[in-house]
């Protein structure tokens, strides 16, 4: 598959060959989604949690007697049954991660990166760096490319400047090719990947 490079600035910078076994999947949003649920499922603090009977600061005398009273029969204010009482199967601390396999979430990462390019969603920019860092300068060239809402993939190293750019832009996200993700894929409009970022993905996929 064939793809045009482009630079910041809009300007058709050559062509590129794009492996179809992964930018040429078919569409499957069962894979997406699983991958989606793990990447938030495995983000999840887990850290709730509430106070059992036996955790509740109190006294355990028995505050009504066994008989006579008419009501029911109670030993302890900290039952969970009273205001200010312990909690019955209340939640504990817990990891939510669910587990996928390793070839699954290649795959998933293959399925993703697929239905960007389908979309035409897609675009491959010569390098991301900037001169001078300023931000008002990147958001015009991103507007000259249509771009409002993007991911931009970068080579293992980026470019300090660039980053500090894009920093203050809304919607645009910019992060190195080892940290590239499914869910971050699919929550912004287009994906912008660097000619290093291409080759560090074709060399991971093989």
């Amino acid at each position: 598959m064939k793809a045009d490079v482009t630079t910041l600035d809009a300007q058709k910078a050559g062509t590129v060959d794009l492996d179809d076994a992964i930018y040429g999947l078919a569409p499957r949003a069962d894979i997406l989604h699983r991958m989606v649920h793990y990447q938030l499922a495995k983000r999840q603090m887990g850290t709730h949690k509430t106070k059992i009977r036996s955790e509740i600061t109190g006294t355990t005398k028995k505050f009504v007697r066994q008989k006579g009273t008419g009501s029911a029969r109670h030993s302890t204010r900290k039952a969970n049954l009273f205001v200010g009482g312990g909690r019955a199967h209340g939640p504990k601390p817990r990891s939510h991660a669910v587990g996928l396999p390793k070839k699954f979430r290649a795959f998933a990462l293959k399925t993703a990166l697929s239905a960007k390019a389908k979309a035409q969603q897609l675009i491959i920019l010569d390098k991301a760096e900037s001169k001078d860092g300023k931000t008002n300068i990147l958001r015009q060239q991103l507007d000259k490319l249509g771009v409002q809402s993007a991911l931009i993939i970068d080579g293992a190293q980026l470019d300090e400047k660039f980053v500090r750019a894009a920093h203050n832009i809304a919607r645009i996200d910019v992060l190195p090719v080892q940290g590239i993700n499914v869910y971050d894929i699919l929550r912004r409009d287009y994906l912008l990947l660097t000619k290093s970022a291409l080759t560090s993905l074709e060399a991971r996929f093989k």
